[in-house]
């Protein structure tokens, strides 16, 4: 039986060759801790990450976390299969979700860590350091939320529960 929402898995490609693309670069022309101060509260910055969020689980085996991304990543196909082909809102999420933890599954799987780059400050303030993978994964999540705030709004117009 094919996967009914399918024909979003585009999305998941183009954020996944667009996390990769941009990490190489990162990873060709800056050295390790070398930053580019692009606007004021933004650098570009090359840092490597072997842990999860915020730099979480350092030092844990990439073998765990690969296994993760894998069996998250399967979880989400069949999600996407069995989501009604009306759902375009999870459905999104879904794809933005994979693409994210394919794109740091490689990464893990090629180097070893995952690259950093987008670097938010305030003062001498910096918060974690993330990518487009990390991005794509948070807008995934809050579409999730968002959905479901939504249902829950049609339900208490409506009458009944939500699904």
């Amino acid at each position: 039986m094919p996967v009914r929402n399918a024909h979003w898995l585009w999305l998941s490609a183009a954020i996944i060759l667009l996390d990769q693309i941009t990490k190489q670069l990162v990873h060709r022309h800056l050295d390790w801790y070398e930053h580019i101060a692009v606007f004021p509260h933004f650098n570009i910055v090359h840092l490597r990450n072997t842990g999860v969020a915020f730099s979480m689980f350092s030092g844990s085996s990439q073998i765990i976390f690969i296994g993760l991304a894998i069996i998250v990543s399967a979880g989400i196909l069949i999600w996407l299969r069995r989501n009604p082909k009306g759902q375009t809102l999870v459905a999104v999420a879904l794809c933005l979700i994979l693409a994210g933890a394919i794109g740091n599954a490689i990464d893990r799987a090629a180097r070893g860590y995952v690259v950093d780059f987008l670097d938010f400050y305030w003062g001498s303030w910096h918060f974690a350091a993330f990518n487009v993978a990390d991005t794509a994964i948070t807008i995934g999540a809050s579409l999730m939320i968002l959905d479901a705030f939504l249902d829950w709004r049609r339900s208490r117009r409506t009458g009944r529960s939500a699904p």
